[in-house]
């Protein structure tokens, strides 16, 4: 339920409405997206950052929090672990149980290898399962691989490694048939031909959904897919560091029962890393829509291993995260409300922003509103700006909202705010790693043998800036990529005498540099008695 104050401030939304209605604000130009993003926008700040001092990124910049994981010791630092022994041997070794994950284990599968999956939560426990407004494929006649890939290059300011981004968008349509024939049940038209619908930075209508649970619908049925197969899970089991053998070769992994500290060795001949993101490191101080584990754990592994990182310092901050009521405080509120209708209000009842300029550029636009033009709405977590969700039903007629995005307007109304009548109080929330360990087109990573990444832990598909519904698109794409080659590899891979000597080599190093810390990394579970700020 909004607070006296806040029903005051609703007035005037209420009093502009039918003035703003069909009268969207002018698009911004290249020029004035770039002022904003340079005054506003944390990546074009100073604040925020430290360089890392260590490893293959050394002399770059990254975010404070990811800096302290990189220049932190291992968990597994001064102990004496027996690698000769095997508790779990594999033909491919995933780490992670999202999205990718799964993606990757049932290519792999169906390639004939015998895949185990390790996820230290439960399989399903990921980024992909909270994904709502849905997957970008140009499969329409209106639309083309090569306009998704031009929309794509230039919403992630020219950035995205070519031969990735060409990848993404060119298997994008087969991504598309391959969840269709699983079984996902995406939103379609009476003739069965899929609904498609706008999105930030998108010239065309190329975003297929399954109303706004399309992360949920997905994994539903790859998570079912999983299991039919009879592909081996391993549940509360954490990943600490990557084993080598002696020739470098990604050989296994470290792991951990998360319920009873035991320690296992997991033999494998080719390791998939999709750990996913990063949220619940809170960078900059943002809220997350992110799950309980998003702890960059995929990153610092690799990255202890010695594999290049790739646009560390950037991450999108979504423009759009559940302000008020504080029992939902960086929840997601999916760009499928913008693309439908709503805009973006301040407290005078201005809107100030086109609903669908891209996300960084509309992320910050809402911080110079809240912070530099004292048009905010106070909330006991800080400060929001109104989406106008009425807009709607209004434009599209009643019922729409109750149609296309059901779980919203469900979560709202466990709060007593119904967003057909009301709109939503909204601030900038941390959803998506932009940088990641950096991959070639076929999911390795050229610095470690047999060691392939996927998903949200990979930097390079999107560039600086990710446009909506290219992560779940990439999540299938490169999970499937990276499970076939994987298995592929692992029928002529011999692995030679394990080792973990990277991790003493790393700890030589951190000594030499001086850099004295108590942080024992992967952290696996985010850490909320340490002082976190709530916003920027």
């Amino acid at each position: 339920m909004y607070l006296p104050h806040m029903l005051d401030f609703i007035k005037n939304v209420e009093a502009t409405r039918a003035a703003r209605l069909g009268t969207e604000p002018p698009r911004m130009t290249a020029e004035e997206k770039q002022a904003v993003l340079n005054e506003f926008h944390p990546d074009y700040s100073d604040n925020g950052f430290d360089t890392i001092k260590i490893g293959p990124n050394t002399g770059q910049k990254a975010p404070k929090e990811l800096c302290e994981l990189l220049h932190s010791h291992s968990k597994l630092t001064g102990l004496t672990l027996d690698l000769t022994r095997t508790d779990l041997e594999t033909d491919v070794l995933i780490i992670g149980g999202g999205g990718a994950g799964a993606a990757a284990a049932i290519e792999a599968h169906h390639a004939g290898a015998n895949v185990t999956i390790v996820t230290k939560l439960r399989m399903g426990d990921a980024n992909s399962m909270m994904a709502e407004g849905g997957v970008q494929a140009a499969n329409k006649d209106t639309d083309s691989p090569q306009q998704h890939y031009l929309d794509a290059f230039g919403g992630g300011h020219f950035a995205a490694k070519p031969e990735l981004l060409r990848r993404l968008v060119m298997e994008g349509p087969d991504a598309i048939r391959w969840l269709d024939d699983l079984g996902v049940m995406f939103d379609k038209h009476p003739d069965g031909t899929m609904i498609t619908t706008p999105g930030g930075g998108i010239s065309r209508k190329r975003v297929h959904a399954c109303a706004d649970y399309t992360g949920a619908e997905i994994m539903r049925v790859l998570r079912d897919e999983v299991a039919g197969l009879g592909i081996d899970v391993i549940e509360y089991t954490a990943a600490l560091e990557l084993i080598l053998d002696e020739s470098g070769q990604a050989a296994g992994a470290v792991l951990m029962n998360m319920l009873t500290g035991q320690y296992l060795i997991a033999r494998a001949k080719t390791v998939i890393i999709a750990t996913g993101g990063a949220g619940r490191m809170h960078y900059h101080g943002f809220p997350t829509s992110n799950h309980y584990g998003a702890t960059a754990d995929g990153l610092v592994m690799a990255y202890r291993a010695g594999a290049n990182l790739l646009y560390q310092d950037t991450i999108q901050i979504h423009p759009t995260g559940v302000a008020h009521p504080v029992q939902l405080f960086g929840a997601l509120v999916t760009e499928k409300v913008r693309s439908l209708g709503a805009m973006l209000i301040n407290a005078e009842g201005e809107a100030f922003v086109h609903p669908l300029e891209t996300r960084d550029v509309a992320c910050a636009v809402v911080l110079r509103e809240c912070h530099a033009h004292n048009k905010g709405i106070t909330t006991p977590s800080g400060h929001g700006v109104w989406l106008d969700s009425p807009l709607i039903d209004m434009i599209h007629g009643p019922g729409t909202i109750q149609r296309s995005i059901p779980g919203m307007l469900r979560m709202m109304l466990n709060y007593d705010i119904d967003i057909r009548t009301s709109p939503i109080l909204i601030y900038p929330t941390f959803h998506y790693q932009n940088g990641g360990i950096e991959i070639e087109t076929d999911g390795y990573t050229a610095a470690i043998p047999n060691l392939f990444v996927a998903g949200e832990a990979v930097g390079g598909i999107h560039g600086r800036n990710r446009l909506m519904g290219n992560s779940m698109l990439d999540i299938i794409v490169f999970g499937r990529t990276a499970g076939k080659n994987a298995a592929k590899l692992a029928k002529s891979t011999a692995i030679g005498r394990p080792t973990i000597g990277h991790i003493n080599t790393y700890t030589e190093k951190l000594n030499e540099t001086g850099l004295t810390t108590n942080i024992l990394s992967p952290i696996l579970l985010p850490n909320y008695v340490r002082n976190v700020n709530k916003q920027k």
